[in-house]
């Protein structure tokens, strides 16, 4: 095969990939502010993994979370769908998503498994009797009967007032 030939049918291959590799490199969770209102794709490694209140989950890339520039925001309706994210705790992950601005830190939003590329396949569902407004904590309630409509209160009558018949008076 001669090299004008081999030019001719990889350099087009080449080109067409990439723009695909340059948008697979990922910038340092450190960095991500720089890149606020892009999607791009973020690296680092998570320390923690903490449940807010109301059920959000933030995936922490530094010892303090009030000192890191970034964080990975899971809000509880989509965590069902994302899956269990506390298995992330220790790994260093990618997550693709537009950055946002929070408070003065950067973050992206996690909706769908996807975000995070080929780590998507180390999230396992939710256990299925994880409650998220509970943090984890199972309860199927009580069951109990309907209460009965209130009824309304007895009026209270009056002295019986009596009525004259005219046919007696005569």
């Amino acid at each position: 095969m001669s090299l004008s030939l081999v030019l001719r049918r990889f350099v087009p291959a080449l080109l067409f990939f990439w723009p695909m590799s340059a948008l697979a490199d990922c910038v340092p969770f450190s960095d991500a502010h720089k890149h606020i209102g892009t999607t791009q794709c973020v690296r680092g490694t998570i320390l923690h993994v903490k449940e807010g209140s109301r059920g959000v989950t933030y995936l922490d890339f530094c010892e303090d979370y009030r000192t890191c520039p970034f964080t990975v925001v899971v809000f509880s309706r989509d965590l069902k769908q994302v899956g269990d994210v506390r298995q992330l705790k220790g790994r260093t992950i990618e997550i693709k998503g537009t950055i946002q601005d929070y408070d003065g830190r950067a973050e992206i939003i996690l909706t769908r498994p996807q975000q995070l590329g080929k780590d998507a396949a180390l999230l396992p569902p939710l256990p299925k009797d994880y409650d998220v407004e509970r943090k984890g904590h199972y309860s199927a309630g009580k069951f109990s009967y309907p209460k009965n409509a209130k009824k309304p209160a007895k009026k209270k009558q009056g002295q019986p007032v009596e009525i004259e018949d005219p046919e007696q008076t005569q």
